[in-house]
């Protein structure tokens, strides 16, 4: 963990290339980062993984439609792999922080390598598949929030965290982008088995990264009572969302969310509406990711930790005023504009992860990382069929364009409350502090 100097004009010189170096300091941007050779291990373990899921995902599907001729089993593989994320990240948070963060991440490795190899059994039923699935999406959130924690031990909670965070999510949107297209090139060489039996071994190589790449370091809470686990993980998310300014910083995470899902849900009824053909639908699930990825590696080089903080309340706001555009019927090329817009607002995450870290006592930081990805991944279900819902009884343009103005809204009501409780009540107070400990931390 990051420790103040003492001397805050002459740091001591970090030794950048040792694993566990936390010096957040130092400033050199994404550079400075990928210097430290731990997180090195982390990021790629985390593409491989990553890259892992996607493929699963896609080549599971095509396996449960081949096996059955159901698109509602072909359908509700993808939605298994959303709801579990609410289990797992409230019932197992507790594991985050009760045991070694490197025997948690390599374990949930391991785990869903067995998953894999079991779902590549030709016996395995389609009941089997589904439940392993299932068990996938539980183990998801565990992992994301340890590794989440663990970050602030690999990089210090200042100035290095915020951009080893913001790395992590670039690499997640590439890896959609990437592992849905790797996915049909391995369909289209191997079998639906064939193609998850790849990724059998994504996940072990990303154990291995993480075995021998990353420090063995204590847990954060020491209960030796193995049957509390449960009880603990409760009473984790009992205290965060009990504390009023760390449920408002976590529902900032999760709201615009909740509202910008919805272009991506209905993609394919929207192009449908609008007599579109697959290039259309193509190019308007990827706007809003290259949109983020974009303005994440903007803000992350371009701009002090000062002005992200600054700009974390406005942009969580007009980055839902693009999907208004939707109720004008633009033409594709505009619309794709508006979504690389909605999709750059996602950056305000970048500012706001400074203030969680900073909200959040240590002791429950890997529950509060865990309940973090939970929340978000299960809001995102919920806003993808709320619009599914909606358009039902709406025409899809008239849905997203809703999605925009009553997100904007809500959002605004939540900024509204994130100010009230900053420290000191003053937003500008945090901006110092998180400037401040850039310059201190060690």
């Amino acid at each position: 963990m990051p420790s103040d100097t003492g001397n805050p004009a002459v740091p001591p010189a970090p030794d950048t290339t040792a694993p566990g170096t936390t010096d957040a300091g130092t400033s050199g941007g994404y550079r400075a980062v990928f210097a430290v050779r731990e997180f090195r291990a982390v990021f790629a373990a985390h593409l491989l993984s990553l890259l892992g899921v996607v493929v699963s995902e896609l080549a599971l599907t095509v396996l449960v439609y081949g096996l059955t001729g159901s698109p509602l089993l072909s359908a509700l593989t993808f939605a298994l792999g959303l709801l579990p994320y609410l289990v797992g990240g409230t019932l197992f948070a507790g594991v985050a922080d009760r045991y070694p963060a490197r025997r948690v991440l390599v374990v949930c490795d391991l785990i869903c390598a067995g998953c894999v190899t079991v779902m590549v059994l030709p016996g395995t039923p389609v009941g089997g598949l589904l439940a392993l699935r299932c068990l996938i999406a539980a183990v998801s959130p565990v992992f994301t929030g340890t590794r989440m924690a663990a970050l602030t031990d690999i990089l210090g909670e200042g100035e290095r965290y915020i951009l080893g965070r913001s790395l992590l999510r670039i690499v997640s949107q590439s890896a959609l982008l990437a592992g849905f297209g790797a996915g049909g090139v391995l369909l289209a060489l191997f079998s639906p088995r064939g193609a998850i039996t790849i990724t059998a071994v994504t996940f072990l190589c990303s154990a291995a990264l993480l075995r021998f790449g990353t420090r063995d370091r204590p847990a954060r809470s020491g209960g030796d009572d193995r049957g509390a686990l449960l009880r603990e993980s409760l009473a984790g998310a009992r205290s965060l969302l009990g504390n009023r300014r760390i449920r408002a910083l976590m529902l900032l995470f999760w709201l615009p969310p909740l509202f910008v899902v919805a272009p991506e849900a209905l993609a394919a009824p929207y192009a449908d509406e609008i007599g579109a053909g697959p290039v259309v639908l193509g190019l308007l699930m990827c706007a809003m990711p290259v949109g983020q990825i974009v303005a994440e590696l903007y803000v992350g080089t371009a701009l002090s930790p000062r002005l992200r903080a600054l700009i974390v309340l406005p942009a969580a706001v007009a980055g839902l005023l693009p999907l208004v555009v939707y109720g004008l019927c633009p033409g594709t090329v505009a619309l794709a504009l508006a979504l690389v817009l909605a999709g750059a607002g996602g950056a305000y995450v970048i500012g706001l992860d400074q203030w969680f870290v900073e909200a959040v006592p240590e002791a429950l930081r890997g529950r509060a990382m865990t309940l973090l990805t939970a929340g978000l991944m299960t809001l995102q279900g919920v806003g993808m069929a709320l619009a599914g819902l909606a358009a039902e009884f709406v025409p899809v343009h008239q849905v997203v364009a809703g999605a925009g103005v009553v997100g904007a809204l809500c959002v605004l009501l939540l900024v509204l409350e994130v100010r009230r409780t900053a420290p000191n009540g003053r937003i500008r107070t945090e901006v110092r502090d998180g400037a401040d400990q850039h310059m201190t931390s060690g």
